[in-house]
C-alpha cells in the first residue's frame, strides 16, 4: 500500500472541509468540530438569533466588517470592498464611530443599536465582534439566558 508524500503511517483520519464560494466561516466552524455539523443556512440562523439575546450593557464595544462600496470622485464603482466599524456606548447612548463618518452617528439606545445590527446583517456578508472584558468572557455573560 502506498502513502501519500509527507503521511505518516497509522495517521488519524482529519476532517477538512475545502473552501466553497464565500463560506470559509461555516468550513472553519465544521473543521474546528471535526465534522459538518453547520450549514450555510445554520450560521446565518445562529448570527440572526442572538441579535436578540445580546446582554447589550455587558458588551464594551462591537466591531463590524462590512461590505463598503467604491467610488472614484462622484463615480460609484461597481466593486465593493470591507470596512471595519466600531459601535460603542457612551454616557447610556450608543454610537456608530465609523472613521468615515465625519462625527460620530447617534444609535440611540439599545433599540436602536440593535436596529443598525438588524439592518447590517441584512446586507450580508456581515460579520459581527464582540468587545468584552476578560470576565464576561468566561462567565459567558454577553448572551441572555432568559
Amino acid at each position: 500500500m502506498s502513502q501519500a508524500p509527507g503521511a505518516q503511517p497509522n495517521a488519524p483520519s482529519v476532517y477538512h472541509e475545502r473552501q466553497r464560494l464565500e463560506l470559509c466561516a461555516v468550513h472553519a466552524l465544521n473543521n474546528v468540530l471535526q465534522q459538518q455539523l453547520f450549514s450555510q443556512e445554520a450560521a446565518d440562523e445562529i448570527c440572526k438569533r442572538p441579535l436578540s439575546q445580546l446582554a447589550l450593557p455587558q458588551v464594551l464595544g462591537l466591531i463590524l466588517n462590512l461590505p463598503s462600496p467604491m467610488s472614484l470622485g462622484l463615480l460609484s464603482l461597481p466593486l465593493r470592498r470591507r470596512h471595519w466599524v466600531a459601535l460603542r456606548q457612551v454616557d447610556g447612548v450608543y454610537y456608530n464611530l465609523d472613521s468615515k463618518l465625519r462625527a460620530p452617528e447617534v444609535l440611540g439606545d439599545e433599540d436602536g443599536v440593535r436596529a443598525f445590527l438588524a439592518a447590517a446583517l441584512a446586507q450580508g456578508l456581515c460579520e459581527v465582534l464582540l468587545v468584552v472584558t476578560k470576565e464576561v468572557e468566561e462567565k459567558g455573560c454577553w448572551l441572555q439566558t432568559d
